[in-house]
């Protein structure tokens, strides 16, 4: 493996672990990194909370520290790949340069949706996935007073939730009935209305946007009706596009991301893919999935870097995800899709905490946990044990969670 090359195409949580994992399962070759950003890899979830605050600098964003990629000769070069030549094993950068490769790790990540709205494209406006969306928006905070955000998932509402606590005007506009209406029960939904109204956030749900309005930049947003809300600084959040069209492109198979098998490989023998732009089968779940979360970029990423080193790995970690908001660390162990029945551990009609697990014909499949630590990490261990517990000692709180495990693992 001595002269053979690895090239990563993305600087993202997937690459920068990928890098770490290649060494340390045993490659000796080289590792050529290819962002389409200036710098390295850095963590994105901070974005709509501490860097928006202020609270983080750019070095303090990244992933690894520079050293690192020197001490294990891992050669970054900001540089955007504008084609793949899977047959002849080769990259095409934008200057028209061609690399060579034995082989290839993409990376791309997804890039935010876009608003196709009459005055989407005025100044004012903006969307939130890199380093540099924040700058734009931090850049325009000294002569904002009221922002609009569009769209009332986790990306709009954390960032709701900053711009609040930064003194700001906030209405956050839902065009579903409730806000995180595919990814939450009612009950979980209801407590995050509560809580951001409670914190002088303007929230609707069930609104339609109709257009920005403004000369060169964004004064107001229309809504159905006529109403026209204020607005200095709009921030649009209404989902992700995977980022396929390389691979697309190149022949690759492609289905809500860049397909790839147990071991994180595409079609293509040399070609593997990982991250937000990848979609795995999942057993425990029975289906496909495409997961936008760091615990699935890192694990992919292992099991990639694991394969190419000729070990046999397979993605089998158990989904999970976190979000902050204020004071509130929301930790959501599975997937909650497909569940028949919730049960509630605490009140989440008050106070600031509670727990959410979803069950499947009796068996929790997921949980959202809000300042739960303790019902988090049981969540994790009892939908890998497959467990059905009784409803009623479930929702006790004072029933000690480690009783229900201890009665599905002697039962096992």
């Amino acid at each position: 493996m001595g002269t053979a090359r690895v090239i990563i195409v993305g600087a993202s949580h997937a690459s920068a672990q990928m890098c770490a994992s290649l060494r340390q399962d045993g490659w000796t070759g080289e590792i050529l990194l290819l962002g389409d950003e200036p710098g390295l890899p850095y963590q994105r979830p901070p974005l709509s909370k501490a860097y928006l605050a202020g609270k983080l600098s750019p070095d303090e964003l990244l992933i690894r520290k520079p050293d690192f990629y020197l001490k294990q000769e891992v050669r970054f070069r900001p540089a955007r790949v504008v084609k793949l030549h899977p047959d002849a094993l080769q990259v095409e950068l934008e200057d028209g340069e061609v690399l060579d490769f034995d082989h290839l790790a993409l990376c791309l990540g997804a890039r935010p949706r876009r608003l196709s709205l009459p005055g989407a494209h005025l100044n004012g406006v903006h969307y939130l996935r890199g380093a540099a969306d924040i700058q734009g928006i931090q850049a325009d905070l000294p002569t904002s007073k009221h922002a609009v955000i569009i769209g009332g998932g986790y990306i709009g509402l954390e960032t709701a939730a900053s711009l609040r606590q930064l003194g700001l005007t906030v209405t956050v506009l839902e065009t579903a009935g409730r806000v995180l209406q595919r990814v939450t029960a009612p009950e979980v939904s209801t407590f995050y209305e509560r809580i951001h109204r409670e914190e002088g956030i303007d929230l609707r749900t069930d609104v339609e946007v109709l257009a920005l309005e403004g000369g060169d930049r964004v004064r107001g947003v229309l809504l159905a009706g006529d109403e026209v809300l204020q607005a200095d600084l709009a921030i649009v959040g209404i989902g992700v596009v995977p980022n396929v069209e390389l691979a697309q492109e190149a022949g690759l198979a492609v289905s809500d991301g860049i397909v790839i098998d147990g071991h994180g490989q595409t079609d293509h023998a040399h070609i593997y893919a990982a991250g937000d732009c990848a979609n795995y089968f999942d057993a425990r779940y029975g289906r496909r999935l495409r997961l936008e979360s760091v615990p699935n970029a890192v694990e992919q990423a292992k099991t990639v870097a694991a394969t190419i080193c000729g070990k046999d790995k397979e993605i089998s970690g158990l989904p999970w995800f976190w979000s902050d908001q204020y004071d509130l660390k929301l930790q959501i162990a599975g997937l909650s899709a497909g569940y028949d029945e919730v049960v509630l551990r605490g009140d989440p009609s008050v106070g600031r905490d509670f727990a959410c697990f979803y069950l499947n014909e009796g068996r929790i499949i997921a949980a959202d946990c809000v300042n739960r630590p303790q019902e988090f990490m049981f969540s994790k261990r009892a939908i890998g044990a497959n467990l059905a517990p009784q409803r009623e000692l479930l929702a006790d709180p004072d029933t000690a969670l480690a009783s229900l495990l201890q009665v599905a693992e002697s039962a096992g």
